[in-house]
């Protein structure tokens, strides 16, 4: 198809090719703009249910407005051949941005916070991708995020919709009993064909970021039908014996998505994405600004005192208000002493040595 020209889009060169389409560059002379454009293969067009689905791609993400998710432009049919076209990123797939020894900690924190937010916005607006993987994500040259093709996308309910009526935009869904995605980063109940919600785009979210972590997969196997086996039977390699640097607490997240059971996973894409932030704090000592300064975690707090320690990088917060030092209070519980900024090191000693003892409530 390349020099041939679908409506006012001039196909310049093939990109890429999926089970869901092939995907070229094309030039949109009306705007003066390079673009991509999905069309579904032509032996695939006797399919119905395979041009329902590429429609719905299109419908799906045409709805969601975010930085980390490509932009859908328009969707039409000409001669014969239905296709989508989107925006245009220039970049390389994570995929093959992983590499075998997979991402430095830091590269992988920041492109999975992206991913996290993108996919935080999906389920929102009752969207679960079900394909999520390192091959449907670009990277631009400058580290920004985008999460494509919602070609086996299912609507599902908005939230806060009754479980007894379904609006007409959640119509188009994937029966049970079909199953659809990529083997290896598959959820359990994927890999059963069973109903999927956004749990399920958090357990395969999981198993890419414990491949970007590590450049190897949470779970592999020598066929399709052993890979599936894998996911529903078995545990990946710990972490720590495969990616060296990496903070303990980001072993528990991925573990936490990678439960089988998706009552025991992360419940909201929105925590998955919490956490990632938390981590990245600590891993700079508060807000990129560095120093590895001693907290009382934020979880000990609430139980404490029953709210939320301040934190200079909470929303709301102006970038100059500094908590002051937590002081104990009469009643045992600890507070935030107002009017004093907060020492570089808790429990440091005057002149900046840290003391021996234990700062309250530390663990120490």
């Amino acid at each position: 198809m390349i020099g041939t020209t679908l409506r006012h889009y001039r196909i310049e060169a093939k990109l890429g090719q999926g089970g869901m389409g092939v995907v070229y560059r094309a030039r949109d002379t009306h705007l003066d703009r390079s673009v991509a454009l999905k069309v579904l293969p032509a032996e695939a067009l006797a399919s119905p249910e395979r041009k329902r689905r590429f429609i719905q791609e299109a419908k799906a993400a045409s709805a969601l407005n975010h930085p980390n998710i490509v932009t859908i432009h328009d969707v039409d049919a000409a001669d014969g051949v239905d296709f989508i076209a989107m925006e245009y990123v220039e970049g390389r797939t994570l995929d093959s941005a992983i590499g075998r020894k997979g991402l430095k900690f830091s590269e992988a924190l920041h492109y999975a916070t992206q991913i996290a937010d993108a996919l935080a916005r999906a389920h929102g607006a009752g969207i679960v991708h079900r394909d999520l993987k390192p091959a449907n994500v670009m990277v631009t040259r400058e580290g920004l995020v985008k999460v494509l093709d919602f070609g086996l996308a299912k609507l599902t309910e908005p939230s806060g919709s009754s479980d007894l009526t379904q609006s007409e935009s959640a119509a188009p869904r994937t029966e049970s009993g079909t199953i659809l995605g990529t083997a290896a980063y598959m959820s359990p109940e994927q890999a059963e064909a069973k109903d999927v919600d956004g749990r399920s785009d958090i357990f395969s979210f999981g198993s890419m970021l414990y491949e970007m972590l590590t450049g190897q997969r949470a779970f592999h196997g020598e066929t399709k039908m052993s890979t599936l086996s894998a996911i529903l039977a078995q545990e990946p390699p710990p972490l720590s014996g495969k990616a060296a640097g990496v903070p303990h607490e980001m072993e528990r997240i991925i573990r936490r998505c990678l439960r089988k059971d998706p009552a025991r996973r992360f419940q909201q894409m929105d925590e998955v994405k919490l956490a990632l932030v938390e981590v990245g704090r600590r891993d700079s000592g508060g807000c990129g600004r560095g120093g590895a300064g001693r907290m009382v975690s934020n979880a000990a707090e609430t139980r404490r005192t029953g709210s939320r320690p301040a934190h200079p990088c909470d929303p709301g917060l102006g970038p100059d208000h500094r908590p002051g030092p937590i002081a104990r209070r009469q009643d045992g519980g600890l507070r935030l002493r107002p009017g004093r900024r907060e020492p570089r090191h808790l429990g440091a000693a005057p002149g900046g040595r840290r003391s021996g003892a234990p700062y309250p409530g530390s663990g120490r």
